[in-house]
């Protein structure tokens, strides 16, 4: 199983260069960090997929604070989290997130 994200800003309609973002997986009740990366300038973080991940419950935290601080905005949502589950081993899990300062939606696919 492998993760692969992207994040979209609604407010300009491009991609979301520059979003930080943290992986984590549940463990026994609580949260572990798994990974940190950054998306690239199509909005995406592809290094998640050369990963092996196993069957779980994850979730990918987004910085969306400090993505539009660094844009001259204020978000209501500091962070955006999506929370999912990994049922298969053979699936490779693309998680899409699009962003405005106070508003977000999330897009859920399996390829």
């Amino acid at each position: 199983m492998s993760i692969t994200a992207q994040a979209l800003d609604s407010v300009y309609g491009r991609s979301a260069a520059g979003v930080r973002a943290r992986l984590e997986r549940d463990g026994d009740g609580c949260w572990h960090d798994i990974a940190d990366a950054e998306t690239d300038s199509k909005g995406r973080i592809e290094e998640w997929r050369d990963k092996k991940f196993e069957r779980g419950l994850y979730r990918i935290v987004f910085d969306s604070d400090y993505y539009f601080v660094g844009l001259g905005l204020s978000a209501a949502y500091p962070e955006i989290i999506v929370t999912f589950r990994m049922q298969d081993e053979t699936n490779t899990y693309q998680i899409q997130v699009m962003l405005s300062p106070y508003s977000y939606s999330t897009h859920f696919r399996i390829a």
